[in-house]
């Protein structure tokens, strides 16, 4: 890659991130309700018997990080649910943005509902980038560890995010720090070395009782970099994507959205026990 593109993806995303916090709640559309998941009334089957919810990543929301993995769980006989989270004052559609600890208590708040509504004692979480990340906050502090069986992370900030090496430039931009900080606290809570990520992983990356699986890809240029994505731990499976499809191509946003050999692997995960091999033709399936 030339050097141009290598700065080039941080500042693109770094301006994403600021037309996300400026841009007028009315100029902004609402997320459409979701289609064929949230279904309050689904009740988990003997073959799927735990709900699974989805978390969606930085800048997402609960429909449009979903369009493409939520449809998939539905026909293959889940009940699926996704919320929204890290929601900031004024800023509409785009979530994730709030503290990470204040999103994990949300996500905790989010799975008593789901357990109440279907009558399941516990649930599997799926999240892609902070998605697979926050969730560890509430299985290690917010008593997560007994009511969550699976956490599957999709390209997740576990040990945090250099930007491509962008994150490393903050400390010459005096006060660039803290504005992030102010204004978009998870962003600074997933900079590779921040007090939230010291905290989230002193002592280990996994507690006891639960399921970790990572799927990554290598063209990963948002979490970077990608080897940092994976925990260590018992109960741990790290996955690389192109270990399954050598020519699969998809970067952090389309492993997310609409990868079908990631989501192959992400139905494998929350069903080990009907586990099938994950390759290239698992895009078709």
């Amino acid at each position: 890659m030339l050097p141009w593109k290598r700065v080039l993806r941080p500042l693109a995303a770094l301006l994403l991130t600021a037309a996300a916090v400026t841009v007028p709640a009315t100029t902004a559309q609402a997320a459409a309700p979701s289609a064929g998941w949230n279904d309050y009334s689904c009740k988990p089957s003997a073959s799927h018997p735990r709900p699974v919810v989805l978390v969606h990543g930085t800048l997402g929301n609960s429909v449009d990080n979903w369009l493409g993995l939520a449809p998939y769980l539905k026909v293959r006989g889940y009940c699926v649910f996704s919320l929204d989270y890290g929601q900031l004052e004024g800023v509409p559609f785009f979530h994730g943005l709030g503290p990470v600890e204040k999103s994990a208590g949300q996500l905790k708040e989010f799975v008593d509902r789901v357990l109440a509504a279907t009558g399941a004692a516990e649930t599997d979480v799926v999240g892609h980038s902070q998605g697979g990340m926050m969730p560890r906050w509430y299985l290690r502090f917010l008593g997560g560890a007994a009511k969550v069986n699976a956490l599957v992370g999709i390209a997740p900030s576990n040990h945090g995010t250099t930007l491509s090496g962008f994150t490393h430039l903050l400390p010459y931009f005096p006060g660039a720090a803290d504005l992030l900080a102010k204004n978009t606290p998870a962003l600074a809570d997933q900079v590779a070395g921040s007090d939230f990520l010291e905290r989230l992983n002193a002592g280990g990356d996994t507690v006891p009782g639960v399921r970790y699986t990572v799927i990554a890809t290598k063209y990963d240029e948002v979490v970077t970099p990608w080897r940092s994505q994976y925990l260590s731990g018992p109960d741990v499976r790290n996955v690389l994507l192109q270990d399954l499809c050598p020519v699969d191509l998809s970067e952090h946003v389309a492993i997310g959205l609409f990868d079908r050999i990631a989501f192959h692997e992400v139905a494998n995960a929350l069903d080990p026990g009907r586990a099938r091999p994950t390759t290239c033709a698992s895009a078709f399936e």
